[in-house]
């Protein structure tokens, strides 16, 4: 077992990846199989509502080994998805884009390719995205960089650059001042 498969129950994390239209964000949450956390990820993977069904990460009967991808991934859309282009990438192109970042972070053994450990992630994508390429990268940029986060954690540099910046924060959704 890695070294950080020990301690990530329960960890969060978010990320963002490429720019807009088709740029996307995540949270991540990482659990261990018995654990009230992982409890909670089930409960939300087998309650779906309408407009918001989550999907368990696959990968597809085109490749090499069809099966369920290893740490299991549930994707869950933050917002309804839209007919037509914004449902193909909420459905194709972001599960694509984050199998490719957990089985990277699988590949520099930060978390094993097990049962496990389990993944939880939940998707926004901009309803005027148009780049199923872009929004593919973008979400395995936002993965990968969550997961990673979230089993690392940051660095006190990274920390204290944040507090030392905490006046001029700001955010993509925020007009004011």
């Amino acid at each position: 077992m890695s070294p950080h498969n020990r301690d990530i129950d329960g960890r969060f994390a978010q990320g963002w990846g490429g720019l807009a239209p088709n740029g996307v964000h995540v949270n991540v949450l990482v659990a261990r199989r018995g654990t009230p956390t992982a409890a909670a990820i089930t409960t939300a993977f087998t309650s779906p509502s309408p407009g918001f069904t989550p999907v368990l990460a696959s990968l597809g009967a085109d490749q090499p080994s069809y099966e369920t991808l290893n740490p299991p991934t549930i994707i869950l859309s933050k917002s309804p998805a839209v007919e037509g282009a914004h449902e193909t990438m909420i459905f194709g192109a972001c599960p694509v884009g984050i199998s490719q970042a957990v089985l990277d972070v699988v590949a520099e053994g930060l978390i094993q390719a097990d049962q496990e450990s389990i993944v939880f992630v939940s998707l926004w994508v901009d309803t005027a995205a148009t780049d199923e390429t872009a929004v593919r990268l973008a979400a395995r940029e936002a993965a990968a960089r969550a997961l990673r986060e979230a089993i690392l954690g940051r660095s006190s540099e990274e920390t204290q650059a944040l507090v030392d910046g905490r006046e001029s924060i700001t955010h993509p959704y925020y007009g004011g001042n």
